[in-house]
């Protein structure tokens, strides 16, 4: 993955777990940034940079995801006290997605979507436990007329408490019923084979060898960040192999709403 250097601080976006904003960088490029200093703080970003990169790994699209330097003098030109506190509680190390220009927000009443894209989407939000694809908030884009998937941040919910978590791995999700592509998702049962077999464990292991080290807390009940690191991939390549039972959840849910 990218590093680049935010330049100048343009505008915040809608409120979010990370308030997020648009920023310039060093390479003339644009980019929606997530603040390490704000929300749920590192958790918000290492679910982003995970589920993120896992559906690229699937061949679903997102934007790129970069890391991005901040540094505290980019502060100094920001009047808003909120938006110079923030920058200040994230100097270092932060993520960013690359910035659509004139994207619109996905509306399942206008735009179309195939029923083996949606089936995939449907999988991996069941895998990557994201509850945020709801008809009220479908995290979304459509972009030269193609579909987007963004804002992951609320994903991967189980690290917030790492309580049972072992057993939980394998759980169905059942907040697939929310999902704003359920009803059009009839081919899950046929992909979820195919992006379980795609999503191998060297591919789980690359993506999770990416979070930064300063985002993973140490302490309990880790005995230190290589622990920490190993136990969500051990996670994720459970929740891999549990494909079934996101499968059948998914297709007991899309019954209920026909």
């Amino acid at each position: 993955m990218r590093t680049i250097n935010a330049t100048r601080y343009v505008t915040p976006l809608r409120e979010g777990g990370s308030l997020p904003a648009i920023v310039e960088a060093d390479d003339q490029g644009m980019y929606v940034l997530k603040f390490r200093g704000a929300g749920q703080g590192p958790k918000a970003l290492i679910a982003e940079l995970v589920a993120g990169e896992i559906a690229r790994a699937l061949g679903l699209p997102v934007p790129e995801i970069v890391f991005v330097e901040l540094d505290a003098e980019l502060a100094r030109t920001e009047p808003d006290p909120e938006i110079q506190d923030l920058i200040k509680a994230s100097v270092g190390l932060n993520l960013a997605l690359d910035y659509l220009p004139g994207a619109v927000t996905f509306d399942p009443v206008v735009e179309g979507v195939d029923a083996e894209l949606a089936s995939k989407i449907v999988w991996f939000d069941a895998l990557v436990t994201n509850v945020d694809r709801t008809p009220r908030n479908a995290n979304m884009l459509v972009w030269h007329r193609k579909l987007w998937l963004i804002d992951h941040g609320a994903a991967l919910y189980f690290h917030h408490a790492w309580d049972d978590w072992l057993a939980r791995s394998t759980a169905p999700f059942a907040l697939i019923r929310d999902h704003v592509l359920l009803p059009l998702a009839d081919k899950v049962a046929e992909v979820g084979e195919t992006l379980a077999a795609r999503l191998d464990s060297h591919t789980i292991d690359a993506i999770v060898e990416n979070i930064p080290a300063a985002w993973l807390g140490g302490g309990a009940p880790f005995a230190d960040h290589r622990q920490h690191r190993d136990a969500y991939a051990t996670w994720l390549k459970r929740r891999r192999d549990a494909s079934r039972t996101l499968v059948e959840e998914a297709i007991r849910a899309r019954a209920r709403h026909l």
